[in-house]
């Protein structure tokens, strides 16, 4: 009992902490004037998310820091191939929304990757599939999914530009390999079932863009 209480209580802050932030972000998007100081923001509250998330992951471990290492160095390498490359994802660059950058490539964009993928296999280990393929291609298409999302908001408060006309279809499928492949070293590093604050982060991401692209 008294290791539930342990458990449960941390979780709540960090889904607390979550919400409170994305709902702080959607009020600051969605007022013209105070546009400006929330893009500034943007990288302290990728930074603010990467902590909760870390400090909500039971069994904290090397592991757990290699998996986190590795799917960001992965991650920040897929853009750097689309962007300089153009062989995944499409003709793009990115602006000064996401903060410093290496390469022309965003420093926390590895940040982000980490956090979604990560988000997107605590997600597939609510559900009942046994198969390991099936929680791989539904957690990429979820993905796939908020990235439809997202990518009309961040053009919006560049984030990243698109250097032809519109979103290619190639950016969707580029979108499902890479999460896929970063969900199978989700899956073959065999966490333990986490708590319920990735997947909060997850459905809060889904909510925080979908109301950004409905208030327009």
């Amino acid at each position: 009992m008294e290791r539930q209480k342990d458990i449960i209580k941390p979780a709540g802050i960090s889904i607390f902490i979550i919400i409170l932030f994305h709902l702080v972000g959607l009020i600051g998007f969605a007022v013209h004037a105070w546009q400006p100081l929330f893009k500034q923001m943007v990288p302290w509250h990728l930074l603010l998310m990467l902590l909760v998330i870390m400090a909500s992951h039971k069994w904290f471990d090397a592991k757990f820091i290699g998996f986190t290492l590795l799917t960001a160095l992965l991650g920040f390498t897929a853009e750097w191939l689309g962007v300089h490359g153009y062989w995944l994802f499409g003709h793009y660059s990115y602006g000064k929304t996401l903060g410093y950058k290496v390469l022309d490539i965003p420093l926390l964009i590895g940040v982000n990757w980490f956090l979604l993928v990560y988000a997107a296999g605590v997600c597939m280990q609510y559900t009942r599939l046994r198969s390991r393929l099936l929680r791989v291609l539904l957690g990429a298409a979820l993905l796939v999914l908020l990235d439809w999302l997202i990518e009309p908001v961040a053009i919006r408060f560049d984030y990243w530009q698109w250097l032809d006309r519109g979103i290619p279809l190639k950016n969707y499928g580029c979108w499902f390999l890479v999460s896929a492949v970063m969900l199978f070293i989700f899956e073959a590093f065999k966490f333990k079932k986490q708590n319920l604050a990735a997947p909060v982060l997850l459905i809060t991401q889904f909510v925080f863009f979908g109301l950004l692209n409905l208030l327009g």
